[in-house]
């Protein structure tokens, strides 16, 4: 009985964690848009444009395999 107090507010303190990554995924939607292609790009355009997917992709598999560890604790 005392176990289901704790195991709620493991999971309050797990939602509070992650309520700025929910509520900036609007604005993340946004700025993909911008990420389009448009003929006759230079070529430094699309240089920058590939690290930013390839950072972007990197800070996306972070955050599910924090989410996993995070599910792994209970």
């Amino acid at each position: 009985m005392d176990e289901i107090p704790e195991t709620v507010e493991k999971c309050l303190k797990i939602l509070d964690e992650n309520l700025e990554i929910l509520a900036n995924i609007e604005m993340t939607l946004e700025d993909e848009k911008e990420d389009e292609l448009v003929p006759n790009m230079e070529l430094y355009q699309l240089y920058d444009m590939t690290e930013d997917v390839s950072q972007s992709s990197k800070i996306k598999r972070a955050e599910i395999n924090f989410i996993n560890r995070q599910g792994e604790n209970f």
